[in-house]
């Protein structure tokens, strides 16, 4: 799996953040992310770029996208963040169910909840989910070394 494209609602908050971390943390594989409800157009939510950049994840020059059949094609691996995300890709492109799983399968299993206009704990909270799930696939993914 060589590409990567994590999905939420609106391609601003979650999903950017989630694309981020993965891309800082795997340099062989390619990242990107898209939104099933996307505010096309628009830059990372200020208070989650802010949170991120805290972090030292650089979120860079990001423009919300929404998700299609055609962007969904072109990755192995779709990790979404709540379970009617996967429903919904699923129903656009029932072709690519093999390749949508949950961004949390290995720290639970749960939806991470959507911090768009919440408080900035709120945030805080949401993206320490999102940091512990992308370490736990970074783990699976980054290539193991032989001693």
């Amino acid at each position: 799996m060589k590409s990567i494209l994590t999905v939420c609602v609106g391609n601003i908050c979650r999903s950017p953040v989630a694309e981020a971390i993965l891309r800082a943390h795997l340099p062989d594989h390619s990242a990107a992310s898209a939104g099933i409800g996307a505010v096309v157009g628009h830059d990372v939510d200020p208070t989650a770029r802010a949170i991120a950049e805290a972090a030292g994840i650089d979120v860079g020059a990001h423009v919300a996208r929404q998700f299609t059949r055609e962007i969904g094609e072109q990755h192995d691996l779709i990790l979404v963040l709540e379970a009617g995300h996967k429903r919904e890709i699923e129903r656009i492109a029932p072709e690519l169910s093999g390749r949508v799983m949950r961004l949390t399968r290995w720290t639970g299993d749960a939806d991470i909840p959507d911090p768009y206009r919440k408080s900035r704990e709120f945030h805080e909270f949401v993206f320490a989910l999102i940091q512990e799930a992308t370490t736990a696939w970074v783990a699976r993914l980054s290539p193991k070394t032989v001693e």
